[in-house]
């Protein structure tokens, strides 16, 4: 039976490796080693099976999907008026009032876009 220090020595390189893979650089490194496999064809399964190679359109479509349902903190500046007339619009709608600042932006862009 190994000695508690080694275990302690395992469970600290185990926690460290863990946090480097959930920083921005170790989340940047697994995305480059994913797409490297995908590119190569050596994308494998949990089990070892490979995955045949993925029509790169198809990959481009899910990314783009995926975007529209991500979302990403941002702070921006609204005057207050704009704030309490959201508000009341939500009140009305029954829903939250940055969701109704959301659908703004969106309707928004779409039509400077």
């Amino acid at each position: 039976m190994p000695r508690k220090s080694a275990e302690l020595a395992e469970s600290r390189s185990e926690t460290e490796r863990v946090d480097w893979y959930a920083s921005p650089e170790g989340r940047r490194q697994t995305q480059r080693e994913f797409e490297r496999a995908l590119r190569n064809g050596t994308l494998i399964r949990s089990a070892g099976v490979r995955v045949p190679r993925t029509n790169p359109k198809v990959l481009e479509a899910l990314l783009e999907q995926a975007k529209l349902n991500a979302t990403r903190p941002v702070s921006i500046r609204v005057p207050i008026a704009d704030i309490e007339l959201a508000k009341r619009i939500a009140s009305r709608q029954g829903v939250g009032y940055q969701t109704v600042l959301k659908q703004a932006m969106r309707k928004g862009l779409r039509r400077a876009g």
